[in-house]
């Protein structure tokens, strides 16, 4: 009876050939080493600055054609306000955040950006749109140059002080030189959306470009690539010196750094992002006037990379949108709680300064510099409780 139960369990149980239980060891062999080659890939290519630079700069502009196709025409405007505002931002954090040279007139090199935009943007005068970016970026950089030469020779509060005397003559020079239109500044031509461009995106999409979206699409497209090339230079050997100097200067000197020609080189890299800032501001507005690159301006920068986290390029684009967005925001809650328009309006400052306020407490290295601060804690108690783990055979 024992026999026969055996005989018929034995042919009920399914025979696998050989070859079929090699095949399907081979297909799982096949996914998983498919798995492991791209996990690989993905580890070298993070472990590559540039590449791990370029796949972020390729998902971001995905986000933003997102954004811009989605929102309204004043939405677009408003990225357009947050992209220079990112773009100057970037550049004060290298010259204070990564250099240590703490500037407070940074809307003055915005303000040489934005009248060489308008002197060759005008009504009667269509200078192509790259050729004025360019002309911009190169007379900021001239103009840094000259200042940085002389700032070099400053330090700690004699450097902020002379910047800060910048900031205020910025806005006296187009009141001496009738050529910058005075009070009134200098009004700039309609910006035009080349045929091509807009023949391509109603291709792709299917939609007319409006001027403020295609604003919006080059502001960001010059962010993004400003990002990536101050990610690199951050990352390479002459990042490392900046950070030499702003850590301890007679140590650097000591090891042979050259201060000066450091400091100089930071400085004209950061007066070129905020000359090439600057000139969009004025292409979104229309208007290169002293009243908008005042002292409030260059001081909303400092603040803005302060709360973002000093030294940190992603902080700095935090502290961009909290300058192009919350004023908004706080208007629009007070206006919600029946207060009147120049009420609501007038909340915005006390709003901002709360929330720097409320950062500084929580946060003193900023909102960026907070997260690589517990990503860094996070990290190290992983490697400790790593390292006490007893190896077992």
């Amino acid at each position: 009876m024992s026999q026969r139960t055996s005989q018929d369990t034995t042919e009920e149980t399914p025979v696998v050939s050989g070859a079929e239980q090699k095949r399907k060891q081979t297909s799982g062999d096949s996914d998983r080493s498919v798995a492991d080659r791209g996990r690989a890939l993905w580890a070298r290519a993070m472990a590559h600055t540039g590449a791990r630079h370029l796949i972020f700069a390729l998902a971001a502009f995905v986000v933003v054609v997102v954004v811009i196709e989605s929102t309204s025409d004043f939405a677009s405007f408003e990225m357009t306000r947050f992209g220079y505002y990112a773009i100057a931002a970037a550049g004060l954090t290298v010259l204070t955040g990564i250099n240590g040279q703490l500037s407070l007139g940074h809307g003055a090199f915005m303000a040489v950006g934005a009248y060489t935009a308008a002197l060759l943007l005008t009504d009667d005068r269509a200078t192509p749109l790259l050729l004025v970016l360019v002309a911009s970026v190169l007379t900021t950089l001239v103009v840094g140059a000259l200042v940085g030469v002389a700032a070099a020779r400053l330090s700690g509060p004699y450097i902020a002080g002379a910047t800060l005397a910048l900031a205020i003559a910025a806005t006296q020079v187009p009141l001496a030189v009738r050529s910058l239109g005075g009070e009134q500044g200098l009004t700039l031509g309609s910006v035009d959306v080349p045929t091509w461009v807009a023949d391509v995106h109603f291709f792709i999409l299917g939609r007319e470009l409006s001027t403020n979206q295609y604003l919006a699409y080059l502001t960001w497209i010059v962010l993004i690539v400003v990002f990536v090339m101050l990610a690199n230079l951050k990352s390479s050997r002459v990042g490392r010196r900046w950070a030499a100097v702003r850590d301890d200067e007679v140590a650097a000197e000591l090891v042979g750094i050259d201060l000066g020609k450091d400091r100089v080189v930071a400085f004209v890299v950061s007066c070129g992002a905020a000359g090439i800032a600057g000139a969009f501001l004025a292409l979104a507005t229309s208007l290169a006037a002293p009243g908008n690159f005042r002292l409030e301006l260059s001081l909303l920068l400092l603040t803005a990379i302060v709360l973002g986290g000093l030294g940190t390029l992603s902080g700095a684009l935090i502290g961009a949108a909290l300058l192009t967005y919350l004023p908004g925001y706080a208007t629009d809650a007070g206006a919600a709680l029946g207060l009147s328009s120049l009420k609501a309006a007038e909340i915005a400052p006390l709003v901002f300064g709360a929330v720097m306020v409320v950062v500084i407490l929580l946060a003193p290295s900023g909102l960026m510099g907070e997260v690589l601060r517990r990503r860094a804690v996070r990290r190290a108690v992983k490697r400790a409780k790593a390292a006490e783990t007893p190896k077992t055979a």
